[in-house]
């Protein structure tokens, strides 16, 4: 488990935009800040200053042309948000908020062609209006276009034009964009190799509140890569990248407790944190936590699971690697 990348294409949320990862642009939505409406759901997912309201006057909003009310409706639809939500629900008030210019939208909209959510999927269709968002200098349409680039999904696979797509997000703020263009000069994929450049763009997107960053960054500081070796920075990165559920983290974070690596050493805390990424559906910790089995007594297992239970139940339903802020 070593540095890793963000990959793929999710919807976002930003002042009601919906995204794997944290959004950011500088797309605004129609309308004063006084006449936006956030459903009550969803404004509990993001922080931002518009006024909540309840469904009705969302919906009467929405169905008179608001833009943003659209757009929220169609984040609360594709999250299943109550019982008459649904994909298709989501993908027409997507389409109708799109058709009125609104970027966050346009880049849900190419979320759900590019997934096939609701419809057939379509990368001709995702790839529109992902440029079309891209026109409005909306930064996670430059960090969706980087994936498909990335990926070789609907474009020719082309690590150069990756690059440059998430060069263009980092540069706009998004944290998903600049942990990516991290990633490729810690790699040197579509540029040339620099850790110090790499380690640069990780602390942007890990000042940001982004997991992914923070795991990335804390994994340079372990081993001394770009960065002076900081086994303590590591640590403290490692705590809050494994805090919003990045399980390959929390693995990590089991690893530096059991050998004493920036803290106290603490089998205990090691096997909970281990087990906490067991139980969300990463293994890859087992064996070290087979080992710290021969060395806790019956009890203290018994502690250690249950503080991962408690740690998995106290989660957020989203985490912050899915939502942007």
């Amino acid at each position: 488990m070593k540095r890793t990348i963000e990959f793929g294409v999710g919807i976002l949320i930003t002042a009601g935009v919906l995204m794997s990862g944290r959004a950011y642009g500088q797309t605004t939505p129609p309308g004063p800040p006084k006449e936006q409406c956030s459903l009550a759901v969803v404004s509990r997912l993001v922080d931002h200053g518009s006024l909540v309201c309840d469904d009705a006057i969302v919906q009467k909003m929405a169905r008179n042309g608001h833009a943003f009310e659209q757009n929220q409706l169609g984040i609360a639809s594709i999250l299943a948000i109550g019982p008459d939500y649904s994909e298709k629900e989501a993908l027409a008030w997507f389409r109708q908020s799109a058709q009125r210019g609104y970027a966050p939208a346009e880049v849900n909209l190419a979320v759900m062609y590019v997934n096939g959510w609701g419809t057939p999927a379509s990368y001709a269709a995702g790839l529109h209006w992902l440029h079309a968002a891209a026109d409005q200098h909306f930064a996670r349409a430059y960090y969706n276009l980087g994936i498909l680039y990335m990926e070789g999904k609907g474009v020719v696979q082309d690590n150069s034009e990756a690059f440059r797509w998430f060069e263009k997000g980092a540069q706009g703020g998004d944290s998903s964009a600049q942990t990516n263009l991290g990633y490729m000069y810690d790699q040197g994929l579509g540029c040339q190799k620099n850790a110090a450049t790499a380690a640069m763009w990780y602390r942007k997107a890990a000042d940001a509140g982004n997991p992914l960053g923070e795991n990335n960054l804390a994994d340079m500081y372990l081993r001394g890569e770009g960065v002076r070796q900081d086994n303590d920075a590591a640590f403290v990165l490692f705590q809050k990248a494994a805090a919003q559920g990045h399980t390959g983290t929390r693995i990590k974070l089991g690893y530096m407790y059991s050998e004493g690596r920036g803290t106290k050493k603490d089998p205990e805390a090691a096997y909970s944190w281990l087990t906490s990424a067991v139980m969300a559906g990463d293994p890859r910790g087992n064996e070290l936590l087979h080992s710290l089995e021969r060395i806790l007594s019956e009890a203290q297992i018994a502690e250690a699971r249950e503080r991962a239970s408690r740690s998995r139940q106290q989660e957020p339903q989203f985490s912050a690697s899915a939502f942007a802020q």
